[in-house]
This record gives structure tokens, C-alpha cells and sequence, in this order.
């Protein structure tokens, strides 16, 4: 509960990856060895130790390291970056457990991390490559708030034969090489296997989703093929393999305590797992001519922002400088009125979005970006321009850009933002939150 004191010398429910640098150290730019951590270890931690003896004095353990969990959550609540957070969180083992009493509907305040891979091998990146050898991937993670500290990785080492990226939730990526799936996290390197998979379809999965933080006792990975849906309750030894009556789904979101999908035709439905598995299509309708002289480019994408769920679109239209151009525009679905209606959006307000063009990737919003140095009112791309040094674009909410329209629809050049895809088996550059913000997943 929030208001509960923190106590000490209490073991902690689950083995969590290695402590941050110490408060005003940056965080390392070399790459360093990941280690693997089986699903189920168990570890206690002594609150309030430090290495340095400046710290030790602040952190004095009869007097900080019983600060309400209520005071703690309003401190993280001004953080402006993960910086910040690492900081705090370093400082004592204590305050680092008060992440795990965050509410659920809890927002951070500083935008996520900004992941580029580099795969050593160019000739890796063509669109005929289905699979990538991501035991010799890299990546580096930015945080747009801090922008000179970088964080580099290497996949792990003991990776055989090609794994195939599959999504990224919870601060882990999903990746499978038919039989076996990997969760490795992409901040500290931790790595988790679950049991091997021993069903017929199972060389059609294509996405995963974890449904809660890895070490919430309720987490599940989902993996999802045309026709099925696999479920892994995360420390036990089997899977469980349902047969889905729907399109491909192509993103799912949680929004107040339900899991919503968006599927191929851009329908949406609700998924329960519990006390057995259903997928309902929501009904919604379009506002009266928010859709009128519109071509989609590409998939939509769901985004939860606050108290509201998202639909962003790219899209394109007539324009008389350009011929065609296009922009970003975003819907939110009124759940007051039966059926539910998408309503055009025309300013985000003190908000930003975050995504990226593989749909099975986690997206994000920011409110008040202007705190850490970002802009309100624009969508952020985790994909760089093809004329612009920057590792992500940023986009004004209904800024035109220019495209050019072939007789098989509208073809979206590289500028400013790369060309989008529904999903590939390569890992692309995407926004993610380290797993540690999510404490213990209680």
C-alpha cells in the first residue's frame, strides 16, 4: 500500500539485475558480459548499503530507509529522466524496493530509452533477410534526456543458429528460434528461458507480449501465430496452446486493467486470459468525416496516454504544393457511447508520443516533455531520417510531410522518418523502459 513504511532486512520476492552506477557516476559505454538468470531465482536484499561513505551518511538507515512508500512515489514523480531514476535508486536498496509498490496507473515522467542495434554485418539489413544472427547483435541505448551518457550491449553469447526477433515488452526482448524462445532484458543483459515449445504451428509465431513485468506473480508470455495463441506462465514448466478465431493480431496495449489488440483489419478487441481465455471485438465507429479523402500508409498503432486510449495513423492526402502528403493523426475511442466511437484528436497538449514502425514494439507518452528538453504536441520515431544525423524523428502532430502516390497507392519517401512496416524478424530501433522501473511488478 502506499502509505505503508518500508521495512528492513525483508527479503525481496524475486532475483532483480544488478544495481545502477552510483549516484553521479554515467552509465558505462562499453559493452559489458550479460549474465543469465533462471525464472523463479529468489534473493534478499539489506536495505540501505552504499559503496560510497558520502552515501552511507546520507542514507543513514534509521532515517531514510523508513520513508513512507507515498513520500518515495512523489519523489519519483518529478524525475525528468532515467537518470534520475538510476540515481535514486542507488542510493539504497530501500528506496530502490519502493518501485514495487507503485500503483498500476503510475506514469513516469521522463521519456524512454531510445534503442539502435547494430547487427555488425550490413548485408543483414536487406528486405529478404527474414532472419537476423542476433548473437552477433549490439545496441545501444540513449536517453533522450541525457543525451551524452550512452549505454552499449551485446546479445549473448551462447545465442546458436538465427533467432528471430518476435517484440519487446517490459524492458525485455522476445526472440525464438522455433523450438526455444529467449527473454533477454535489454538493459542489464539478464536472460530468461522458458520451457521449449513442442507444438506443430509453432514456426508461424511472428509476435510475444509479456502481460505483466517479469517478476509479477501473474506475468505470462503470450506468443501468437495465425491461428493460435501460446501462454507461459512465467516459472512453470509447460505451455498452454489456444486456438484463436480472429485475424493476425498485430499490437496489443493495457489500458485500465484490460488487454486490448488491434488485429490486421484494424479491429479491436479485448483479451482475457482469465477464468478462461476470450477475444472480444469491441465495436467502434468512426466520427462523421475524420476518415473523408484519407489513404493509410501503414498499420495503425494503439498508444495509451493517461486516462485515454490512442489511435494514431499515418496518412495521406491531396495537397496542392506536393500533390500528396502526409501526416500523423490521432483518434481517441470515447468508450461513453455505445458503440464506442473514434473521435479526431487536434492537439495532444502537453504530450508526446513515442513509436516505432514494428507494431509488435512497446509505445509510450510523455506528458510535459518540455521538462527534459523534448515537444509537446509531437510523435516521436524511434526510426532515424535518411537525411538527418539524429537516431529519431520528431513530428508535429498534422505537420505536413511530402510523399509521391503510384498506381498501387501512396509510397512514403525516407524524409523525415524511415518507410514503416507492419513487422519483420529483424530487431529495428525502437523506445523502451528498462525493466528495473517496474519494481517488482506488484
Amino acid at each position: 500500500m502506499a502509505g505503508r513504511r518500508r521495512g528492513r532486512g525483508h527479503p525481496r520476492r524475486q532475483a532483480r539485475p544488478p544495481l545502477p552506477p552510483p549516484p553521479g557516476e554515467p552509465l558505462p559505454l562499453e559493452p559489458t558480459n550479460l549474465r543469465e538468470d533462471a525464472a523463479g531465482e529468489r534473493t534478499s536484499k539489506k536495505p540501505c548499503h552504499t559503496s560510497s561513505s558520502s552515501s552511507a551518511a546520507m542514507c543513514d538507515p534509521d532515517v531514510w530507509a523508513d520513508l513512507l512508500d507515498s513520500l518515495l512515489h512523489h519523489i519519483i514523480a518529478v524525475f525528468s529522466s532515467f537518470h534520475d531514476l538510476l540515481a535514486f535508486i542507488g542510493t539504497c536498496h530501500s528506496w530502490r524496493a519502493a518501485l514495487s509498490s507503485l500503483p498500476p496507473a503510475f506514469s513516469f515522467n521522463f521519456p524512454p530509452l531510445h534503442l539502435r542495434p547494430d547487427m555488425g554485418d550490413p548485408h543483414l539489413h536487406g528486405s529478404s533477410v527474414k532472419h537476423s544472427l542476433l548473437s552477433n547483435c549490439k545496441w545501444q541505448l540513449v536517453d533522450p534526456a541525457k543525451r551524452t551518457s550512452s549505454l552499449h550491449r551485446l546479445a549473448p553469447r551462447y545465442l546458436r543458429g538465427r533467432m528471430r526477433y518476435l517484440g519487446c515488452s517490459y524492458g525485455y526482448f522476445i526472440l525464438s528460434n522455433l523450438e526455444q524462445c529467449l527473454l533477454v532484458d535489454v538493459y542489464s543483459g539478464a536472460t530468461v528461458r522458458p520451457p521449449r515449445l513442442k507444438f506443430s504451428g509453432n514456426h508461424e509465431i511472428y509476435y510475444g507480449i509479456l502481460v505483466a513485468p517479469i517478476n509479477s506473480p501473474n506475468s505470462h508470455l503470450l506468443l501468437f501465430s495465425r491461428s493460435s495463441m501460446f501462454q507461459w506462465q512465467v516459472g512453470t514448466s509447460s505451455w498452454l496452446e489456444h486456438t484463436l478465431d480472429c485475424e493476425r493480431i498485430l499490437q496489443i496495449v493495457f489500458f485500465k486493467g484490460d488487454m486490448f489488440a488491434m488485429d490486421f483489419l484494424d479491429r479491436l478487441h479485448r483479451i482475457r486470459l482469465a477464468p478462461q481465455l476470450t477475444v472480444q471485438e469491441v465495436p467502434a465507429v468512426w466520427e462523421e468525416d475524420t476518415v473523408a479523402g484519407l489513404i493509410k500508409i501503414n498499420k495503425p498503432w494503439l498508444v495509451v496516454c493517461g486516462d485515454m486510449l490512442l489511435l494514431v495513423e499515418l496518412s495521406a492526402c491531396r495537397n496542392a504544393f506536393f500533390g500528396y502528403s502526409a501526416t500523423f493523426k490521432v483518434f481517441r475511442l470515447n468508450f461513453s457511447v455505445e458503440p464506442a466511437k473514434w473521435v479526431k484528436v487536434d492537439n495532444l497538449g502537453n504530450n508526446a508520443l513515442f513509436v516505432s514502425f514494428d507494431r509488435r514494439n512497446p509505445t509510450f507518452s510523455c506528458m510535459n516533455p518540455e521538462r527534459w528538453g523534448g515537444k509537446s504536441n509531437c510523435i516521436y520515431c524511434a526510426g532515424a531520417s535518411a537525411d538527418s544525423d539524429e537516431a529519431w524523428s520528431v513530428v508535429e502532430l498534422h505537420q505536413e510531410l511530402p510523399c509521391t502516390c503510384t498506381a498501387v497507392g501512396c509510397s512514403y519517401r525516407s524524409k523525415p522518418i524511415p518507410a514503416p512496416s507492419v513487422h519483420s524478424y529483424e530487431l529495428h530501433s525502437l523506445w523502451v523502459l528498462p525493466s528495473l522501473v517496474y519494481g517488482d511488478g506488484q
